[in-house]
């Protein structure tokens, strides 16, 4: 039988996981296990590169957890793990610093988007957090990353460094190539139809973790547009509002967007936008409550993660033992 091809992503758990995240990425990941050697972490070490809060940060990173495994993650078909328990990203992120030109670092586009909106926290890490990430990845010599447009660049440095390593040291680094995911639903603010979803504009995002009420009355809120005929019908360019709101109805209930116009034809917003909100209550129902249920049980949550380290350990350090092999540290 054919080894399986490895794929690795990891999330920030620097806020709670929402809509956006599980219809655009988590709801297709439980299915790459049947194809794929999948290891998932919750990227924690990324977060410090911004202030956190201690207590959140621990609390956000096990209900992440949690909700992977409640969004369909199979514990025992993937590796589920949380980076800091596993040494070798920080070791090899380090040693990756020193392979990764000042100039690469300056151009990303995120530490420039990071760096205008912490401009009283530009710290070192911020800059060199690329290489980390370099790291996370070629730790596991994956054939594949999954990659949104807003990863592509981190992506491109990782295979530049891991060729640029391997050009001085030989064969060390498999040269990943970018995966694009099966296209889940592109989901737009509840309230800025024009921007992905955010957890920064939370009146207009929706957690996976939250009450229906709360669901429903953002919902009830969402942003349409002014077209006196208030009718449902699919167009992003002029109705961009009812577009987003249609996609994901789309995306929860699996009907296409000339069933869903004829569904909801001649009842108006005041009709549609509840639909819409019950449906994706209904779909995040059973996600909340067994993720709740798995935070209750902390015993099982850690064996999860402790597992995941073990095996993600086992992995990651024999890589780490080639590289330092290779540039001449001395063995353990």
């Amino acid at each position: 039988m054919d080894e399986k091809k490895v794929m690795l992503s990891g999330i920030q758990p620097s806020g709670d996981l929402h809509l956006g995240n599980y219809l655009g990425a988590i709801k297709n990941w439980a299915e790459r296990a049947e194809q794929f050697e999948c290891y998932y972490f919750m990227a924690d070490l990324h977060t410090i590169t911004v202030r956190q809060n201690p207590a959140d940060l621990r609390r956000r990173t096990l209900e992440q957890l949690a909700q992977y495994i409640a969004c369909g993650l199979d514990p025992e078909k993937n590796t589920l793990f949380i980076q800091s328990h596993v040494p070798a990203h920080a070791e090899l992120g380090w040693v990756l610093n020193c392979y990764t030109m000042f100039g690469e670092l300056s151009r990303m586009t995120q530490f420039k988007d990071k760096a205008a909106k912490h401009k009283d926290n530009i710290n070192g890490g911020l800059f060199t957090y690329p290489s980390l990430m370099a790291a996370d990845i070629l730790l596991y010599q994956p054939d594949y990353v999954p990659v949104g447009e807003d990863q592509k660049q981190h992506c491109e440095l990782t295979r530049d460094v891991a060729q640029r390593f391997n050009h001085i040291y030989g064969d060390v680094f498999k040269i990943p190539e970018p995966y694009i995911p099966k296209a889940g639903a592109r989901v737009m603010g509840l309230t800025t139809p024009d921007t992905k979803m955010s957890k920064s504009i939370p009146e207009g995002c929706v957690f996976l973790m939250e009450k229906p009420e709360d669901i429903q009355r953002k919902f009830k809120r969402a942003v349409t547009d002014s077209d006196t005929e208030r009718c449902v019908r699919f167009d992003p360019a002029a109705k961009p509002g009812v577009a987003n709101l249609m996609n994901i109805y789309s995306a929860v209930t699996g009907k296409t967007m000339p069933e869903i116009e004829a569904e909801f034809a001649g009842q108006g917003y005041g009709k549609f936008k509840p639909a819409v909100g019950e449906a994706v209550i209904e779909i995040l129902r059973p996600i909340r409550e067994e993720a709740g249920r798995i935070l209750q049980d902390k015993a099982y949550l850690e064996s999860v993660y402790k597992a995941g380290a073990e095996k993600a350990s086992y992995v990651a350090n024999k890589t780490l033992r080639k590289v330092y092999k290779k540039i001449g540290f001395v063995a353990r």
